[in-house]
């Protein structure tokens, strides 16, 4: 609990625990010999049940009763007690797709979820009407502030340092209302038919130009390789006979019905000479 929920709640016990006055206290007093005249039957409307994850807020005469009540049975004195139950389990709620204008220029539809539970359920009641619908409308208006700010490359690729951003300026935007915000996402960011074609074709591009790179350098290297070979081959005659060999092997598996002689390759070189 912060500093600022901490002096609005001193402030409201305060003002609380203000003398009712002589008025007042005739009231509660006759409230309370009413109790006690129509009792048992009274037992039915007077006392009010709160669940676990429920707290009870009881206004005497307009006035809060100090803290908020729950888990539990407490005694509501009829005629002069008011009672607003508050639920304290964590809400989750659809933002509304929202048509934002970003930095570059570009037209963008973006939704999101947010999830959020009452703090403080004093605070929820005396200090906004209507929380939830509230919240609902400040993280409408929280989502289309943000990502005005960002170009469309930092929603497609930033969402988590987005919706970061947003739960931070929701929480303290809901601080004095005892709301604490917990989560925000980006559910999805909706492109122009137009752009989105214009992204594919360029994604495209970038791939068959890296696909060219790669086939390039794959022949680069393939050619270094095979100059290196014949180097080899060149000052090694044994190597060379080796090559021959294998090469013979290849065609007879490939070739079956082929009937190979194979010639040394010494005289094979010597026949060569004489041409010369």
């Amino acid at each position: 609990m912060s500093a600022r929920e901490k002096r609005e709640i001193a402030r409201l016990n305060e003002n609380s625990s203000s003398d009712l006055g002589a008025c007042g206290w005739i009231l509660v007093c006759f409230s309370f010999l009413l109790f006690l005249v129509t009792f048992p039957l009274s037992a039915f409307l007077c006392f009010e049940i709160v669940m676990e994850y429920q707290r009870a807020v009881i206004f005497r005469l307009g006035h809060i009763l100090k803290g908020a009540k729950g888990p539990g049975i407490y005694l509501i004195l009829p005629c002069i007690d008011n009672v607003v139950t508050v639920d304290m389990r964590t809400v989750s709620f659809d933002i509304a797709p929202q048509e934002i204008l970003t930095k570059d220029s570009v037209t963008v539809l973006v939704d999101g979820v947010v999830y959020y539970r009452v703090q403080n359920a004093i605070l929820s009641v005396t200090n906004v009407a209507y929380a939830d619908s509230a919240t609902r409308l400040l993280a409408q208006t929280t989502l289309r502030n943000v990502l005005g700010t960002k170009s469309l490359s930092q929603i497609l690729s930033d969402r988590e340092e987005i919706a970061h951003s947003m739960q931070i300026t929701l929480d303290e935007a809901t601080d004095d209302w005892g709301i604490k915000v917990e989560r925000v996402e980006i559910k999805d960011v909706k492109l122009p038919i137009q752009l989105q074609r214009a992204m594919a074709a360029e994604a495209e591009a970038t791939r068959e130009a890296r696909a060219k790179v790669i086939a390039a350098e794959g022949e680069r290297n393939s050619s270094l390789a095979l100059k290196e070979a014949a180097i080899v081959i060149t000052e090694s005659p044994a190597a060379l006979q080796l090559r021959y060999l294998q090469t013979l092997t290849t065609i007879a598996a490939e070739k079956n019905s082929t009937i190979i002689f194979p010639l040394p390759l010494d005289m094979l070189q010597c026949l060569i000479g004489t041409k010369r």
